[in-house]
């Protein structure tokens, strides 16, 4: 490609990404300016350096990472680029940790809309900014037609938690509380709506939302009431809860008319052939608590808008084998096992 075409402004609004845009020269100079460095634009991003140095407050640090491979990237309620944001920040507030700062990685496939890229930078930059946590450094690669699907995110976040708070999965104890934020399966039913193989007809969006705020409120309410708190991902409330049980070597006893599912997932499901506990959430929490402090997480949940609909489901039992089993609606017993994989890939 001569000077000449690549000293050109990029066409937004038609053009393609190629492999110049990851080949380290103009081209690659001109699609982090004018896409990601537009929209998400801070000093630290601004200075241009492969790092960014910053300041934290005294406490414990805390760090995750994550890759995001969502199909379709967009879909009824969000898109690749706010769910890469909003997952990595609920990830680092799971410690009861204040989110900081995040980076992300992007790699593009060759021949990818500048405008969809575009679309993807500008939802991350508002929920960046939503969430006050900046995106200050980040990677870009370009990869040949076919070696990936459009657009691949990773995304790495770091918070600070206090010093005296410490969440961890294997301190959950017999009879303490489960409690869960709200409706679960909305996530993964709004993303398999738009699947080509399965598109069909709904009024849910995805729940992908960031979740700090919530954790923070939770935390203040009663920070030495709080075990654990997960975000029910990957394999749903189901994959979760067993992941728990595995690390603090108990069981759990959910009631099934205690979950909030709403119709129209549950209908979906239905449909499908899939269980709602299996189905992936992006922003909802589950919290074991000690079962004092119950009642006023469950009142400090109730009372923020991402916990409105929150609820306590069940609680941590004696069990060596480590099930998690839920009463049913019909006052039967059933084991909520895991998967042998997930129900459909893909989800987040």
């Amino acid at each position: 490609m001569s000077d000449r075409i690549r000293r050109r402004k990029l066409d937004l609004a038609h053009g393609r990404v190629d492999l110049s845009h990851g080949a380290g020269g103009r081209a690659m100079a001109h699609l982090i300016s004018e896409i990601f460095h537009a929209a998400f634009d801070n000093p630290m991003l601004r200075a241009g350096n492969d790092q960014a140095a910053f300041e934290v407050a005294a406490g414990r640090m805390v760090m995750t990472t994550d890759g995001y491979v969502v199909s379709p990237l967009f879909f009824p309620g969000g898109d690749i680029g706010s769910l890469a944001v909003h997952g990595t920040i609920n990830d680092v507030a799971m410690a009861g940790a204040r989110p900081l700062y995040l980076s992300a990685g992007f790699i593009i496939e060759e021949g990818f809309a500048f405008a969809d890229l575009k679309r993807i930078a500008d939802s991350m930059a508002a929920a960046s900014r939503a969430a006050g946590v900046p995106i200050v450094t980040g990677d870009t690669k370009v990869v040949e037609r076919g070696k990936a699907d459009g657009v691949f995110i990773t995304t790495t976040g770091v918070g600070i938690a206090p010093c005296d708070l410490v969440l961890s999965a294997e301190q959950a104890r017999p009879g303490d509380k489960v409690l869960l934020s709200g409706f679960i399966g909305d996530h993964g039913v709004a993303v398999m709506s738009q699947r080509q193989n399965l598109a069909f007809e709904t009024s849910i969006q995805s729940d992908s939302a960031a979740l700090h705020e919530l954790v923070a409120a939770m935390v203040a309410a009663a920070p030495q009431g709080l075990r654990v708190m997960r975000d029910p991902t990957r394999g749903g409330l189901a994959a979760t809860l067993n992941e728990l049980a595995q690390q603090s070597a108990v069981g759990f006893r959910l009631d099934e008319d205690a979950v909030p599912v709403r119709p129209e997932v549950a209908a979906a499901c239905e449909l499908l052939g899939l269980d709602p506990l299996y189905v992936a959430n992006e922003g909802k929490l589950v919290a074991v608590a000690a079962p004092e402090a119950a009642d006023a997480l469950l009142a400090a949940m109730r009372a923020h808008p991402l916990g409105r609909d929150a609820a306590i489901i069940g609680e941590v039992i004696e069990d060596d084998h480590h099930f998690v089993q839920m009463t049913t609606a019909f006052g039967g017993g059933r084991i909520v096992d895991w998967l042998a994989g997930e129900q459909l890939p893909r989800i987040c």
